[in-house]
């Protein structure tokens, strides 16, 4: 389950980058639910690891595909999926993955039966030109510089607070680790989107395992108060550079969303939470037992 575990990690992020990836909408927004459904089932897999009394990580070893059409980026992507089908379980679990994942490969098959889906992939090129936007050399640098800080920043969030959130029966704790997950989400996906326009479409850096492993929440928090509030600094500095007014209107917007996490943060330093986060005792499998469907 370990290594299933890295394998869906890896193919999440192979999902949603190859979806920043792709200028068309109607297909980067569909490829894009894969991959949060490809997410989900991380936190299923990672659920049943700890109930087992196992544990996981997210070392990782892909590398992303940087191809110049649609039908390329498509067809690696049905490698990867097509490659972890044979390691899943043979549990209720496991036949939702594969399920999801069929249904996957059928979109990726009808995709390349159309020849009129292979467009060119821009994201890769390092044109660093911003749609029709005349953003001079100074702004362009700002904003990449931005983007790469904070897309890792987004990605490391997403990880984390995963992490806790399955390692708490605390109701309020679980709450505010998944609308902080939604939100790095949203973030990640928004900064990945701006890159692939610019043409520098990248990996985020690999975690290391003390950027999530969490003996003290309280730290913890205090901590990510404080990089919430570099975050705005940084959204507001660029907001000033960007002279275009969309886009320092968007920057201005997830300012304000970083001001609304640190606020559901600050709810969680107002409960005791002195003591490190207690796994859940749900049994899986005893739970399903008792489900009629």
């Amino acid at each position: 389950m370990n290594q299933i575990y890295k394998q869906k990690h890896e193919l999440w992020l192979a999902i949603a980058f190859t979806s920043f990836a792709i200028n068309d909408e109607k297909i980067k927004s569909k490829l894009y639910d894969f991959s949060q459904i490809a997410f989900r089932h991380m936190k299923w897999i990672s659920s049943e690891l700890l109930l087992a009394g196992e544990n996981y990580n997210y070392d990782r070893e892909m590398q992303l595909c940087k191809k110049e059409s649609l039908f390329e980026l498509i067809e690696d992507l049905k490698i990867k999926v097509e490659a972890i089908q044979n390691h899943y379980p043979h549990t209720r679990l496991g036949s939702r993955c594969r399920s999801d994942d069929a249904y996957l490969l059928e979109y990726l098959t009808s995709l390349l039966g159309n020849e009129q889906n292979n467009h060119p992939i821009t994201a890769f090129n390092r044109e660093c030109i911003y749609e029709e936007k005349n953003l001079s050399k100074e702004q362009i640098d700002a904003l990449t510089l931005f983007l790469f800080e904070e897309s890792y920043k987004e990605y490391e969030l997403v990880l984390v607070y995963a992490y806790m959130q399955a390692r708490t029966d605390d109701v309020l704790q679980f709450s505010v680790f998944e609308d902080l997950i939604a939100e790095s989400h949203f973030h990640l996906k928004s900064f990945g989107n701006m890159m692939a326009k610019l043409g520098i479409l990248a990996l985020p850096r690999e975690l290391h395992e003390m950027s999530y492993v969490i003996h003290d929440l309280e730290k913890f928090v205090r901590n990510g108060i404080a990089e919430e509030e570099a975050a705005k600094e940084m959204c507001r500095e660029l907001s000033s550079k960007i002279k275009d007014e969309e886009l320092s209107k968007f920057f201005d917007f997830i300012n304000e969303q970083e001001s609304y996490h640190i606020a559901l943060m600050q709810r969680l330093l107002e409960t005791d939470i002195s003591n490190e986060a207690a796994m859940t005792n749900l049994d899986f499998d005893e739970f399903w037992s008792g489900v009629d469907i």
